[in-house]
């Protein structure tokens, strides 16, 4: 790891994935402050604002190290509310960001960037490279954030990392996520691989943990210094026995977005 950042801003920090990095990160040597348009609980100092709020946003800059941006969406939803939420709210997150002078933003993208892709047949893991193809409203808005990261750091010298994350929760939650499941304790090793490790103008890197089934290469992400721990095997027999195999002409099977295709 290079250049550890101290003060890091987590946007979104109310969120399902924010609690955890709020839990997490600090362990890693991270300070955190915190924003989200909610109140974030146990925590009396986060700022408590939209993505709109330009005043606020600028002053929870202030001396910050790196972003880690969470905040936005986290599904499908009409397309003016994705609009204002995850693609002008994002834009005024990466350019405040810029104006404060922070050096990396970590962006949380997902695989649903990506969600029209067909699984390779085999089984073969989907390599970093592939075309975007978006399933929703959703990805297009993760589409247009992984491009607007490669645009700031071209033109501004930012370091930025797009992290498309898969099925984040405690333990996997059906066949698929066998193959796409996102640990919380591999989350926090991946925001901090992310936040920490080598990294020249914009990276794109898959979010899961090291499960045997897994459905996208991990090599990018490794080589930011990322260690998985976790693998949804572990689960496996359970969760066959409850839901039995996927049929493989199945959505959820077939493409990599998943019910999002449907």
């Amino acid at each position: 790891m290079v250049n550890q950042p101290e003060l890091v801003l987590l946007t979104g920090a109310a969120g399902r994935i924010g609690t955890c990095l709020r839990e997490l990160l600090p362990a890693y040597g991270y300070r955190l402050r915190c924003f989200d348009r909610l109140p974030v609980p146990g925590e009396p100092q986060a700022v408590t604002a939209g993505l709109q709020d330009a005043g606020a946003l600028a002053a929870a800059m202030e001396g910050v190290d790196a972003v880690v941006h969470l905040a936005g969406i986290a599904g499908e939803a009409p397309f003016a509310d994705i609009l204002a939420a995850n693609i002008d709210g994002t834009y005024r997150l990466f350019d405040a960001a810029r104006a404060a002078g922070v050096r990396r933003i970590v962006y949380a993208s997902s695989n649903h960037a990506v969600g029209f892709t067909e699984r390779p047949a085999g089984g073969a893991v989907v390599p970093v490279d592939t075309p975007q193809r978006p399933d929703t409203f959703y990805g297009l808005s993760k589409c247009f954030g992984e491009n607007l990261a490669s645009l700031y750091a071209d033109r501004h010298g930012i370091d930025t990392v797009s992290l498309r994350i898969g099925s984040f929760a405690e333990r996997p939650r059906g066949i698929r996520a066998l193959g796409t499941w996102l640990s919380p304790g591999d989350c926090a090793r991946l925001v901090h691989a992310a936040l920490a490790g080598p990294v020249a103008g914009h990276a794109v890197v898959y979010g899961i943990s090291a499960n045997s089934r897994a459905w996208w290469d991990l090599s990018s992400a490794r080589a930011l210094g990322y260690q998985p721990q976790d693998d949804a095997e572990v689960y496996a027999q359970e969760l066959l026995a409850e839901l039995g195999e996927l049929p493989a002409d199945d959505p959820e099977y077939r493409y990599l977005g998943g019910r999002f295709t449907r």
